[in-house]
């Protein structure tokens, strides 16, 4: 069996001792601040990204601008939204990088540890080193160890505890290690007894909200649903001379001699953001795209794929071997990581979004389409969940698919001069949907939870 790695040794032996000590001791300080209103003080933890963490990002500027102060606490790798930076109201405070683990220690093993050290950091943090707070503020997934410390130390310093449900952690484990896995039970097991101890409950569909009443989650306390918004900064876009140079400054310079044509409607820009993971099935649209370029009737076609993630060298090489087997005829295919605000503009110019989220839970949303229509960009959305009809309206402001045979005949329908009509129908209908906005959204449900309104 592998040894332990040294590294891992202090942090477990600190983590134990800290949390028995704190229980000795009665703990930190309590939260003795402001009830509401100007000056409370709140902690909002993402166990994630922070600049891929769009929701959460979205909750700390919302308390900001109610008076409230923020400790953003979580991950940085992407550059966070410009607005965090320059708040008066929000510091951020970046947890350690997790560990990595070394391939000649088996995930059964390393996983634990991996969970202590992150056990000792965030207990470290939000018992010591922060103020006390009237609110935590936690993002669900990922849920261990989060709601595990999270609790404790809620009850430690007097603090509310607000969990925001956007999936469930064991189902997104289930999808990459199986149903069977030892961990996904321990998982399920952890995330139900834990779900249960919020003192509100903040969930992004109400398919969701049901579930979370029924066993196994069987959650007695408040709950409200609080469907994702888009932010400000996505909005429809006239199109003309700013569409075009939006195009010609944020297009790869490979794909500019393209923006004639796509200004003329001769070449059509569709949109697609991945995080080219397993839960969205990317050989979809690639099949589709195939089936598409097979028909020489069909409009030539600009995709550009959007965001990282670790699958995305596995289907570059697919792309590019599609190509050359000559697949591919009058089919573009490129890739972009962009700063966010050119990515909300690129949306406002495409002429339809591509959503391959697929739920683990059966109960979420993606948050890319939120963004889609807040962009005035009708969608085609993989559409087997539950959840599919709270925000993707067949016919309405959307298009629904589950194989790739179905994507290609709603790309060569809704392309084609003949789809015209219907295209702009669906565009008309997403500007509508993207019409309310993130702060009426939180505003008229979450302020009252708060108490920053009556």
């Amino acid at each position: 069996m592998a040894s332990l790695p040294a590294a891992l040794v202090g942090p477990l032996v600190l983590t134990v001792l800290a949390i028995l000590v704190t229980y000795l001791v009665l703990g930190p300080n309590k939260y003795g601040g402001p009830s509401s209103g100007k000056g409370v003080v709140v902690h909002v933890l993402v166990l994630g990204d922070i600049g891929r963490s769009p929701r959460m990002t979205y909750h700390a500027l919302s308390i900001a601008k109610h008076g409230g102060k923020v400790h953003l606490i979580g991950y940085q790798d992407a550059t966070p939204h410009p607005s965090l930076l320059s708040s008066p109201s929000i510091t951020l405070h970046p947890l350690p990088p997790p560990l990595l683990r070394p391939q000649r220690i088996p995930f059964l093993l390393f996983a634990p540890f991996k969970v202590l050290h992150q056990l000792f950091h965030l207990f470290t943090l939000l018992a010591y080193t922060l103020p006390p707070s009237q609110w935590l503020l936690v993002q669900n997934p990922p849920s261990i160890p989060t709601l595990f410390i999270a609790s404790l130390i809620c009850r430690l310093r007097r603090t509310k505890l607000l969990i925001d449900w956007h999936n469930y952690g064991w189902t997104i484990l289930s999808s990459t290690r199986g149903p069977r896995h030892p961990f996904v039970y321990v998982a399920k097991l952890y995330e139900c007894l834990f779900g249960r101890l919020g003192d509100h409950n903040l969930t992004v569909t109400s398919a969701m909200a049901r579930q979370l009443r029924l066993p196994p989650y069987s959650i007695r306390g408040p709950m409200t649903t609080v469907h994702d918004r888009p932010a400000e900064i996505f909005k429809p876009m006239w199109w003309g001379t700013a569409r075009q140079q939006v195009l010609e400054r944020v297009l790869p310079s490979s794909q500019r001699e393209l923006v004639p044509s796509i200004m003329d409607g001769t070449t059509k820009l569709i949109i697609s953001s991945t995080s080219w993971t397993p839960d969205e099935d990317f050989g979809i649209l690639l099949d589709a795209l195939v089936a598409y370029a097979a028909d020489p009737d069909t409009v030539p076609l600009l995709a550009v794929i959007t965001g990282k993630g670790p699958q995305k060298e596995l289907y570059l090489k697919q792309i590019e071997e599609l190509e050359k087997k000559g697949e591919l005829p009058n089919v573009r295919i490129v890739t972009a990581f962009l700063p966010f605000e050119d990515y909300a503009k690129l949306l406002a110019c495409a002429d339809l979004g591509v959503c391959l989220h697929m739920s683990s839970s059966g109960v979420d949303l993606p948050m890319k389409v939120v963004d889609m229509f807040g962009a005035g960009l009708p969608v085609a959305a993989y559409c087997g969940y539950e959840s599919f009809g709270e925000l993707v309206k067949e016919g309405v402001n959307g298009r629904g698919f589950e194989t790739y045979g179905e994507l290609s005949i709603i790309l060569r329908t809704l392309l084609s001069s003949e789809g015209a009509g219907e295209l702009e129908v669906l565009r008309k209908g997403a500007v509508r949907e993207g019409s309310r906005r993130w702060d009426e959204e939180w505003d008229e449900k979450v302020a009252k939870i708060m108490g920053f309104a009556s």
